[in-house]
């Protein structure tokens, strides 16, 4: 049977892309963990599909214990060269390290009151910023929100992180909701 529901157009295609479209995409997520892990994914697609990171993700998860930022932020040498040598992640040297730099950021940041998961949402007001796109053309790649939390976390010791990788980030874990509004998930998340 067909679904024929309305649909965002990236979001339709490949199966892989169309489930992540349809249950994770936009829905708010309030959990350090797996914030940390969307940074990290974000971080890892730059330059890439999207699809090439979703097919990857399950090899990320295991690459990095399961997204444990104390033992990833542990890593030394011999774990660098692992990772570099693990073809179930992308292996660049430098989103790997930043994926380790990354860990001890997030360290600090989880440690101060409300930790990561609050002061992400706090460049939002603390609620998601719902949007009303109706074309794709209209959703912009970056917003003073994605630069002004860019640059914070940058100051904080934070790479891969520039304002379109943020914006990407507050997509995918719902600090924004840029489904288009044809879209039957946009009013869901």
């Amino acid at each position: 049977m067909v679904d024929a529901r309305p649909r965002c157009p990236w979001g339709t295609g490949d199966p892989l892309t169309l489930a992540y479209h349809d249950t994770e995409w936009g829905v708010p997520i309030h959990d350090d963990r797996r914030l940390f892990e969307l940074l990290s994914l974000e971080g890892a697609q730059a330059g890439l599909a999207w699809i090439t990171i979703l097919r990857k993700r399950d090899g990320y998860r295991r690459a990095f214990e399961r997204w444990d930022p104390g033992r990833i932020a542990a890593y030394g040498p011999d774990d660098e060269a692992r990772l570099l040598a693990d073809p179930g992640i992308v292996r660049n040297r430098a989103k790997v390290r930043s994926v380790i730099g990354n860990a001890g950021a997030y360290l600090r940041l989880a440690d101060a009151p409300g930790g990561f998961d609050r002061h992400l949402w706090s460049f939002v007001g603390g609620k998601p910023v719902v949007n009303r796109w109706t074309s794709l053309s209209g959703v912009p790649p970056e917003t003073d929100a994605s630069r002004a939390l860019s640059r914070d976390l940058k100051k904080r010791g934070f790479s891969f992180v520039g304002p379109t990788i943020v914006y990407a980030l507050m997509q995918s874990a719902g600090l924004v909701n840029d489904h288009l509004v044809g879209c039957f998930r946009h009013g869901e998340v």
